[in-house]
């Protein structure tokens, strides 16, 4: 903890690299995932060829990737670039995966009645789909960025800035306190971000939470008076 206090100034220096190399990918990653899972949503086959695509890119090992990626696209091997482009490649790969599963989640009666009251496919996707389906995709996107904060530490090998260097420099120096405060501050930063997450979802999505009070409040009723119970009928 005193190694904490005595090097703020430099750790929140890393905190700052880390948390722009982690949130990039991810920003990224919806933007390529979101119109690409809602379209292999309505192929089958296109589906499961993208989910077997997606579960080969994830299994590739991130270092692998730092020492591919360079030559391919005409970078160094410590350009932090290299770093975001892999990241965007497991965050594409998770996303691509979770937006169709989000989609799966919405009623088939309620885009029905869309349907019936003459919603366009574009319209009803927009306004319908990806509105309902926002809690079940939350809560992937909210396993992706956690992800992607601890797998940024893992570029502190190839040079690249971020916490990821407290790891190094403290094996290097057989100076344990910097690993821990590492340790200490990337948990940190992943409960924050996680946090955050779980509060805008909460935010975007204020009928669950009516949802749940209505459900509560029945369960409550039920509790006090079992013939309000709604399972049970009139003659019960």
């Amino acid at each position: 903890m005193n190694y904490l206090i005595d090097n703020f100034g430099e750790i929140a220096g890393f905190t700052r690299t880390h948390l722009g190399l982690a949130l990039a990918p991810l920003l990224i990653g919806l933007l390529i995932a979101i119109p690409l899972g809602a379209l292999v949503h309505r192929v089958p086959w296109l589906r499961r060829v993208t989910v077997t695509a997606a579960g080969i890119a994830y299994t590739i090992p991130s270092l692998a990737l730092f020492v591919i990626i360079p030559p391919l696209v005409g970078i160094s091997t410590i350009d932090p670039l290299n770093v975001v482009i892999a990241l965007t490649i497991y965050s594409v790969a998770l996303l691509v995966v979770a937006v169709p599963a989000a989609l799966d989640s919405v009623p088939a009666t309620v885009l029905d009645a869309a349907d019936a009251i003459g919603y366009t496919r574009l319209r009803r996707t927009l306004t319908v789909d990806f509105p309902l389906a926002l809690p079940v995709f939350l809560a992937n996107l909210r396993v992706v960025a956690v992800t992607n904060i601890s797998m940024v530490t893992v570029g502190a090998l190839i040079g690249v800035g971020g916490l990821g260097k407290l790891f190094t420099q403290g094996y290097q120096r057989d100076y344990p306190d910097e690993i821990v405060a590492g340790i200490i501050v990337v948990l940190a930063l992943a409960l924050v971000i996680d946090r955050a997450l779980f509060l805008i979802g909460r935010w975007a999505t204020p009928w669950v939470r009516t949802t749940k009070k209505r459900g509560g409040m029945q369960l409550l009723r039920t509790a006090v008076d079992p013939s309000m119970d709604p399972g049970k009928g009139a003659g019960a």
